[in-house]
């Protein structure tokens, strides 16, 4: 699920960049620093949409050697998955065990026990996959699939999930 929030986030600058583009040096700065970031309360950094200085005034507090430190608000948008969310994600990878799937940023589990009866880990295939008796669908690298998350853990830095494809309208996509 995406959310907007509202973020600070203090950044310190070198005296070298104290001229008419450290407005653009910091907004530089501070896209580097935060996306992409993952925390494991807010979720993944997709994108900064807008930032400005606390006081509004583009100023910064000036440390003893020489730097500066400025207090950035910004809005961004973040990324965080929730259980019985249903996704759309990329497979990454295929062993006995199960599937492993990106959702953008996140990594997703599906076990062989959350995969439908009817589909069967072929290890002699290659690439490894799951093939199903009743169609011609397989489940290998680079297969698009819709997945419903059935549980999430959150590290400080990462998120993972564990993801199911066992019910209605889950699966391999077209």
């Amino acid at each position: 699920m995406f959310f907007l929030k509202l973020l600070t986030q203090d950044l310190i600058m070198h005296p070298s960049y104290f001229n008419q583009a450290l407005r653009g040096h910091l907004s530089n700065e501070l896209r580097r620093q935060v996306e992409g970031s993952c925390s494991g309360r807010l979720g993944y950094v997709v994108a900064v949409i807008n930032e400005e200085t606390e006081d509004g005034s583009w100023r910064g507090r000036i440390m003893e050697d020489g730097q500066a430190v400025f207090s950035l608000k910004y809005r961004a948008v973040v990324y965080r998955p929730f259980r019985g969310e249903v996704v759309d994600g990329v497979v990454s990878s295929v062993n006995k065990m199960g599937i492993f799937v990106d959702v953008g940023p996140v990594q997703c589990f599906i076990s062989t026990h959350l995969v439908p009866p009817d589909f069967s880990f072929d290890p002699n295939s290659n690439p490894p996959c799951f093939s199903s008796s009743e169609d011609t669908l397989t489940i290998q690298k680079g297969t698009k699939i819709r997945l419903k998350i059935v549980g999430t853990r959150v590290d400080a830095t990462e998120i993972f999930c564990i993801g199911t494809i066992k019910e209605d309208y889950l699966g391999p996509l077209g």
